[in-house]
């Protein structure tokens, strides 16, 4: 079960018909093709509700049957796959230069990814609404178009949200205390679907968990790459929020007790040591000469491209940047044990330079094992897990709304 800050309440949780509904979905979606009686023999539900429960599923267009299958003993089963086809689920991201906005049905198969250059840094937050709002509609009109039903959107935001979707503070995009949320909501005219916000790293860690490498995996991290750095925590198969859903905030942990300004004021912090903005500023000194960067694509475009150059001033310092970033993942791996750490973002991109340092640091800091990665599901991974946690009505067993 997937959610973003809206776990089902007590009097949900007593509904054994909803969450039994919810077992036989994930079966599915886990397993297909697979019949009735297997979904009968794994969850250990009776046949006759399986039967009830699928005959929902496919009445709400969640399920269809695929045919027959002969290659069993007895007599042949009708097989079973997620339908979901007049469904779509909406996720984007509020990057440090762009907005990303990422369709897919109930399947996971993606209906549309789609990028706008937006500096969201030196916007003001309504600014960003309405682009983001804008992006939104455009987005929406295009599966609704298909005849599909919206079932939710979420967006990912660089910061701390609460769990109404206000963005407490988000150094990133230098906001502080705005109801992302609400008014997202009301620039989209107050639609029937849930509109959620939550932080970007949370989103991603959805994203790998459902589509990425290590799907799956019980025990998994996600470090965003970009202005800010953020850990999306998996902890047996769960996302881990903490007390007041703030759990994960890695980019203001020191590294060492002098070191770069950071932008939250302190200094030394894993942000201000491997953030892209920092990355960009020690790599290409010459790219800030004229002021902040706010286009941060080409940057990093010109910095891979000296990298595969072998520009040996570049390497070093990439070097530099890795053992750092091998430092920062070192304190997640020791605090929640993951199995695996997967970096995206420009970590991802740089990651023939920056890993192989990282991992040197990794192991000589980290008390366990733990494997480091990088990210296979692009720039895209926080749109792809705000479009999967729009699914979380549905993954814990409601019916849409016909």
């Amino acid at each position: 079960m997937i959610s973003v800050h809206n776990e089902p309440q007590p009097t949900e949780l007593g509904d054994v018909r909803m969450a039994n509904r919810a077992v036989v979905l994930r079966h599915v979606r886990v397993h297909a093709p697979c019949s009735r009686a297997d979904i009968a023999a794994h969850t250990g539900l009776n046949k006759a509700t399986v039967s009830s429960l699928v005959t929902e599923l496919i009445e709400g267009r969640l399920v269809r049957e695929t045919g027959l299958t002969e290659h069993r003993i007895g007599r042949p089963a009708t097989m079973l796959v997620l339908d979901g086809e007049p469904y779509a689920a909406l996720g984007m991201e509020i990057g440090g230069d762009e907005l990303t906005v990422v369709a897919i049905d109930l399947a996971g198969t993606r209906l549309l990814t789609w990028r706008r250059a937006f500096a969201a840094p030196a916007a003001a937050p309504g600014d960003t609404v309405r682009a983001l709002a804008a992006l939104a509609r455009r987005a929406l009109n295009r599966v609704t178009g298909q005849g599909r039903t919206v079932l939710g959107l979420t967006v990912g935001v660089p910061g701390l949200v609460d769990a109404a979707g206000r963005v407490e503070l988000s150094t990133a995009l230098r906001w502080r205390g705005v109801d992302l949320a609400g008014e997202l909501r009301a620039a989209l005219g107050d639609p029937e679907y849930v509109v959620g916000v939550d932080n970007e790293a949370n989103l991603a860690a959805l994203a790998e968990h459902r589509h990425g490498a290590y799907a799956g995996t019980g025990h998994l991290v996600h470090l965003t790459g970009g202005t800010g750095v953020g850990a999306g925590i998996i902890c047996a198969g769960r996302l881990l929020r903490g007390g007041r859903g703030l759990a994960g905030e890695l980019g203001h942990l020191p590294l060492a007790a002098e070191g770069p300004w950071c932008a939250c004021g302190r200094s030394g912090c894993v942000e201000a040591w491997v953030g892209l903005p920092a990355v960009i500023a020690r790599v290409l000194p010459d790219s800030v000469a004229d002021g902040p960067v706010t286009d941060f694509l080409p940057e990093l475009d010109r910095v891979e491209t000296l990298a595969r150059q072998g520009d040996p001033a570049v390497l070093a310092q990439l070097a530099g940047i890795g053992r750092h970033l091998g430092h920062a993942v070192s304190m997640v791996a020791n605090l929640v044990d993951p199995e695996v750490v997967v970096v995206g973002g420009h970590f991802a991109t740089l990651g023939a330079w920056l890993l192989p340092t990282a991992r040197q640091e990794l192991a000589d800091r980290a008390v366990g094992g733990c494997r480091l990665a990088a990210s296979v599901l692009g720039a895209q991974a926080t749109a792809l897990g705000g479009a999967t946690a729009a699914l979380a009505a549905i993954e814990s067993g409601r019916l849409p709304a016909r």
